[in-house]
């Protein structure tokens, strides 16, 4: 049974919760976006690898970037994030910080030249593991909008009797905390050839897990302007877990030895879902010493996902062995974000489609060699899929990266990349109340070790 709707309590449903979990349509978005995760050398470059290769996360971009390799690579990288939230709700400002570690990337590839037929030069397969999205945040909002949630007496305004009626209408506190947890991570099976020196070929498939978990508490002190209180907690947790899968194919031409022009296209990912949610609410009142409480089994739903597929263009100049210089666009249309069955999520679907738009991301790096020392350097900007979002909600980033290659066989890579973006939060479903608004500012640091064979 779907749920995360309003959920309607107590004596003839005349209380009424509201959800401050993610909502179907907000999921199906989350779940369709991705960080900028992969090896340092991919993010010191800010991603802008379409038309290059060499690089295991730019084969999820470009699966013929599998082909440009000449021999065999194993790569695995480690990720430190620090996290900065500002949540301001009614002029009130909090600063949320928190950092987080994990393992984020391991894969290999290996490349045969001469593979059969005299137009094919080679042939390469690769594997890569990654972490497609870090779903761990956590941030507290708190304000008053003047405007309650909890209005009524859960006792006194239900017991027949409307003269000993209380409201407390009068906010004191609105409180809401938001933790997530969970990634959603991708296993890429790749493979290409170059074809007649001026064609590399590939194509993936890819199978993609996610682990979502979602816990929120909302806290409201009202007083019905006799000295009498209410205090109200609720509480909702929201796990999600589920696989899909999609395929990719792609090219990088080589019209001239330096220049590099890359097309690749990801298909939709189609997943398969299932969550549980809870519910917990508390109601503390100072006219009395009973305590309401309602609690509910968790419910269970199971439902799909089709995410917006993906359509990249790239260029790149190559200056020999000294550096290159790249540029990625990529085309998203969001609106083709879809849940199904369609007959249970006809509100959603017709709210997607509405309130999202086509999405363009702009990537540029650069990266330069200095005998065993490679610098490098990128900016990206990624629209946000929202059609009713400002400028303030795109994100905007950039990277720096350094790269030590001790010998032919062994390398070490490093990466800064920060990005800002605006978001915002609706905790409260009532009308004229205003969404928290959240300002995001995300620092990561990369290392990638790699060997060559």
């Amino acid at each position: 049974m779907k749920t995360k709707i309003t959920l309607v309590l107590l004596l003839a449903g005349n209380l009424t919760l509201f959800s401050q979990v993610l909502s179907y349509a907000d999921q199906a978005v989350l779940f369709s976006s991705e960080d900028m995760l992969g090896t340092a050398r991919y993010m010191g470059m800010s991603g802008a690898f379409g038309a290059l290769g060499n690089d295991l996360t730019s084969i999820e971009i470009n699966p013929a970037a599998v082909a440009v390799y000449n021999g065999s690579e194993f790569a695995s990288s480690i990720a430190y994030r620090d996290s900065n939230i500002k949540s301001n709700f009614y002029g009130n400002t909090i600063d949320n910080q928190d950092d987080y570690f994990r393992f984020s990337q391991i894969g290999g590839v290996s490349a045969w030249d001469n593979f059969g037929n005299p137009d094919i030069f080679k042939f390469s397969v690769g594997f890569n593991y990654s972490v497609t999205k870090d779903y761990n945040n956590n941030y507290i909002v708190q304000g008053n909008s003047g405007v309650p949630e909890f209005l009524e007496d859960p006792f006194l305004n239900y017991d027949d009797d409307p003269d000993n009626d209380v409201f407390y209408n009068n906010v004191e506190d609105q409180t809401f905390i938001n933790y997530t947890s969970g990634i959603n991570d991708r296993f890429t099976f790749s493979f290409g050839t170059l074809y007649k020196e001026r064609f590399y070929l590939g194509a993936s498939m890819t199978f993609h897990h996610i682990n979502f978990y979602q816990s929120t508490e909302y806290k409201e002190i009202n007083n019905d302007g006799s000295g009498d209180f209410l205090d109200a907690y609720n509480n909702q947790t929201l796990s999600t877990y589920g696989n899909g899968f999609n395929f990719g194919i792609g090219t990088i031409i080589l019209p001239t030895d330096n220049l590099r022009v890359g097309v690749s296209f990801q298909s939709p990912i189609w997943y398969n879902l299932s969550e549980r949610f809870n519910e917990y609410l508390d109601i503390v009142l100072s006219n009395t010493n009973e305590v309401y409480v309602e609690s509910y089994d968790p419910n269970f739903y199971d439902y799909q996902l089709r995410t917006p597929s993906k359509l990249n263009g790239s260029l790149a100049y190559v200056f020999g062995s000294a550096g290159l210089i790249s540029f990625d666009y990529m085309y998203q249309n969001f609106r083709n974000t879809k849940l199904q069955p369609s007959s249970a999520f006809t509100v959603e679907n017709q709210d997607l489609s509405s309130s999202l738009r086509n999405t363009s991301t702009f990537k540029v790096g650069t990266e330069w060699v200095f005998n065993i020392i490679t610098l490098r350097g990128g900016y990206r900007l990624a629209q946000s899929p929202y059609k009713e979002a400002g400028d303030s909600f795109d994100l905007n980033g950039y990277s720096v990266g350094l790269g030590i290659r001790f010998s032919r066989n062994f390398g070490l890579d490093f990466a800064y990349d920060q990005s800002t973006f605006d978001d915002q939060y609706r905790f409260l479903d009532i009308p004229g109340v205003d969404a928290a608004r959240l300002q995001v500012t995300n620092s990561r640091f990369v290392s990638t070790l790699l060997f060559s064979f």
